[in-house]
């Protein structure tokens, strides 16, 4: 029997079993590897090809833009950011499934999505690291899994303790860009030795780019030749 068929009928058998509605449109599940996202959501989820700034990759008003302005103002760290797409619809919901539901399963799909995005080269790859608190309680690094098929896909080595996080801080969520930047200000550090390296900074949402800005520091001040950032999703 066929792959693609022997795993419909287990969808099937499985959706009668237990039965499943897809979060994003509330049909049923039909698949077994993105579940409970159902296939026509998860193939609607298509790379964002909109305008976009040269620099951080944050969607643009105008397609005669290149840059934004906040990149304009403060030109962050890294040399350039890239995304798959919009922090919003059935990409936003598989990344909290991901994330606050513990549906591990997703990493593999998700990273899939990103490696079809044309990356800046390489040495390695360093996921954004959670504070050891978080770490426990999750029971995993969201972004460290997307890395791991990322890495293998790419065959880019995997860093994944160069980025530490040295202290707990405030949920981003709420927080204004100033409030983002003074929140993590001094909240990572680097183990290693980055020296040279053109390191590929991987988180799984961009959202001010606080973030990214602040690992990037440390990152180029432990000795990294430069840095670029990929996530899944722009906000």
């Amino acid at each position: 029997m066929q792959k693609g068929i022997k795993d419909r009928l287990t969808t099937g058998i499985l959706n009668l079993l237990y039965p499943s509605l897809c979060p994003v449109c509330a049909g049923p599940t039909d698949n077994l590897i993105y579940s409970p996202i159902c296939r026509a959501c998860w193939n609607g989820m298509t790379r964002y090809d909109g305008p976009s700034c040269g620099i951080c990759a944050a969607p643009l008003g105008s397609e005669h833009a290149s840059v934004c302005t906040g990149c304009m103002k403060n030109r962050p760290g890294f040399t350039k950011a890239v995304s798959f797409g919009l922090y919003s619809g059935a990409l936003r919901e598989a990344v909290h499934l991901l994330k606050f539901s513990g549906l591990k399963r997703l990493a593999a799909p998700l990273g899939g999505l990103l490696l079809g995005v044309d990356m800046p080269e390489a040495d390695c790859i360093v996921p954004v690291p959670l504070e050891i608190i978080g770490l426990r309680a999750r029971g995993f690094n969201q972004t460290f899994l997307i890395g791991r098929q990322i890495s293998k896909g790419r065959r880019i080595p995997l860093l994944a303790g160069a980025l530490f996080k040295r202290r707990k801080t405030l949920p981003q969520v709420g927080l204004s860009a100033e409030e983002r930047a003074l929140n993590l200000k001094g909240a990572f550090g680097v183990r290693g030795r980055l020296h040279g390296k053109r390191v590929l900074l991987l988180d799984d949402v961009m959202t001010t780019g606080a973030t990214a800005r602040e690992c990037t520091r440390e990152l180029l001040n432990a000795g990294a030749e430069e840095v670029a950032v990929a996530v899944l999703a722009r906000a």
